[in-house]
């Protein structure tokens, strides 16, 4: 009996650890990308080429710990219809996310930022309509409309508002959004399921190649001018390689836990990174009516993951009922892994 306590106090501390690294990636790379790209002491005001080097650090890295040393493994199912189909887009899609995302740190502060994230649901339950992979019903329309009122509250309240900055954010949620949705239709229509070490394996040489295309046009000729810019190899590196383990500790979650603790957690990092934002920022300043409309908004996306979660386990069980066999080959890479 002390041994099953003992085993199970070990396994939940393993999965709190988890749970924890991942917060603290997740929110800890945000702060650092801000930090590169506002930062004098860097002085790399280049946020294209910085996502261009954390997609090409990304394509490196799962190359060699899958092909070379081959500590992970990707998953096989892959044809030359479903990367032109599905994934070129998802690359397409998650380069627009990060490159725009990371555009409007340079007109916006990481809070308020944050703050715009939270009209995501919104962006994919719309797009996931127009796509026919969601319907359209009066509970999802009270929540969207929930978190769009939350969000606007907390525009209302902030100070230096930056339109520019608003309109690249928004761009990046658009991304974002899209990238979801690719992402749903490579799963229910095409039948390949990945996890995240497989999709960072297919999809990252493919968001850098659509980042070097806008690179070499929009910001190699501005570096090439500015000539003052100083390459750290080291800070850049170092910021390359925290993406790559944010990924990574994403999957780690998700095969130790569920996808509810995923996005409680995800909950949990977006208030970390507001409030901490604060402290470490001198272009941050929270408002009360900021604090107030984020909090509604965070209501509403707790509300949309409760009724997705809900519906995606009702689903999961209806489709274990009819193919037993067939679910349990699909779940068993992710366990194991």
């Amino acid at each position: 009996m002390a041994d099953r306590i003992r085993s199970f106090l070990n396994e939940g501390a393993v999965t709190y650890a988890y749970i924890l690294l991942y917060i603290a990636l997740s929110s800890g790379q945000i702060f650092f990308n801000k930090w590169v790209l506002s930062s004098k002491e860097i002085n790399f005001p280049y946020p294209l080429g910085l996502t261009l080097l954390h997609m090409v650090f990304s394509s490196v890295l799962c190359f060699v710990l899958t092909k070379v040393f081959k500590v992970m493994r990707v998953e096989e199912g892959m044809t030359l219809e479903i990367y032109t189909n599905s994934v070129i887009p998802i690359g397409a899609t998650f380069a627009m996310t990060l490159w725009l995302g990371n555009t409007a740190y340079l007109y916006i502060s990481v809070a308020f930022a944050q703050m715009l994230k939270a009209i995501m649901p919104v962006a994919v339950f719309v797009l996931g309509v127009a796509a026919g992979l969601e319907m359209m019903n009066c509970r999802m329309l009270f929540i969207m409309s929930v978190i769009s009122f939350g969000v606007l509250v907390a525009s209302y309240g902030e100070i230096n508002i930056n339109w520019i900055g608003v309109v690249y954010q928004m761009g990046g949620v658009v991304g974002e959004a899209l990238r979801l949705i690719f992402m749903e239709i490579l799963v229910k229509r095409k039948g390949l399921k990945l996890n995240p070490v497989s999709v960072m394996y297919y999809v990252s040489p493919c968001s850098a190649l659509c980042l070097f295309i806008p690179w070499i046009f929009l910001e190699k000729p501005r570096m090439e001018a500015h000539g003052t810019w100083s390459f750290q190899p080291v800070v850049l590196m170092l910021n390359s390689l925290c993406t790559f383990a944010l990924n990574l500790s994403v999957f780690l979650v998700i095969s130790h836990t569920s996808a509810l603790t995923i996005r409680v957690a995800g909950v949990v990092k977006d208030w970390v990174v507001v409030l901490m934002s604060a402290l470490l920022f001198a272009d941050t300043k929270l408002t009360m009516i900021n604090l107030f409309g984020y909090a509604i908004a965070i209501a509403g996306v707790a509300a949309y993951n409760n009724h997705k979660l809900k519906k995606e386990a009702s689903k999961g069980s209806s489709d274990e009922s009819q193919h037993p066999e067939s679910i349990r080959l699909t779940e068993s890479p992710t366990s194991n892994s």
